[in-house]
Formats: C-alpha cells, sequence, structure tokens
C-alpha cells in the first residue's frame, strides 16, 4: 500500500486561518508603538541633558545662558555669563532627538528648559507632533 504524507488543503486553511486571527490581534498592539518610543526615548534624554545642566550649575553658579545653550555642556562657552569654574565636558557629546532634530534650549533666568519639537520638528503642534519639555519630564 503507497501512503502519501503530507498536509490536505482543509488542514493548510486552518492553519492559516490561526495564524491570520494570531496577527489581527498582536499586530495592532505593535504597529504604532515606535512613535511611543520616540517620544520615551526623547524623555530620557531631556532627564540626562538636565542632569548634566545641574552639574554645570553647581560647578558655575548658574546655568549656560540661551546664546551660550546647550553646547556649554560639552565645551567650555564664551560669552556671558562666563563659566569661572568650567568642568566639563559634561556631555560627551550633543545627542539628537529621536526625530534627528536638535534639542532647544531656553534660559530665561530661572529654570531653564530644554524641548524637543517633536517628529515636525516646529514649535507648537499636537498628538506626534507635540512639543517635549522638561517640564512634562519633571
Amino acid at each position: 500500500m503507497n501512503k502519501q504524507r503530507g498536509f490536505t488543503l482543509i488542514e493548510l486553511m486552518v492553519v492559516l486561518v490561526i495564524l491570520g486571527i494570531i496577527m489581527g490581534l498582536v499586530v495592532p498592539n505593535v504597529v504604532g508603538r515606535g512613535d511611543e518610543a520616540r517620544v520615551t526615548a526623547a524623555q530620557t534624554d531631556i532627564q540626562t541633558i538636565g542632569q548634566a545642566l545641574e552639574m554645570y550649575r553647581l560647578h558655575n553658579s548658574h546655568y549656560p545662558s540661551t546664546d551660550q545653550g546647550l553646547e556649554a555642556l560639552v565645551s567650555k562657552p564664551s560669552g556671558s555669563p562666563e563659566p569661572k569654574n568650567w568642568r566639563g565636558p559634561y556631555l560627551q557629546k550633543m545627542p539628537k532627538d529621536p526625530w534627528e532634530n536638535p534639542y532647544g534650549y531656553i534660559n530665561d533666568g530661572g529654570q531653564p528648559e530644554v524641548i524637543s519639537y517633536g517628529a515636525d520638528g516646529r514649535e507648537g503642534g499636537e498628538d506626534l507632533n507635540q512639543d517635549i519639555t522638561s517640564s512634562d519630564t519633571d
């Protein structure tokens, strides 16, 4: 007697239906998480930059000015206010946000603000284009 081994068409269809059901449940939960991961990465970067700013302030009694910017954490800045006790670099290099844009920095004399302008790279916006700031990560 000649026995043939293999799957019948019905067995293959059942397996494909099961795989389809699994994909229908899993894919919606996985797709779109990349954007959430970018927001989380930006928040983590902003916290790291904030810690470097605090070290800068502890050494120099002030934060870098807006004009000196975040580059003051990588190389000794010029201009006013002069950092008399600069002991950097406080960061090895200035990271870019997860959308490959530079982080913004504003120091109006109070607590400085570090900003990622989100997916669109512009100030303002909603949803995925929403700005992520250091005040959001506190």
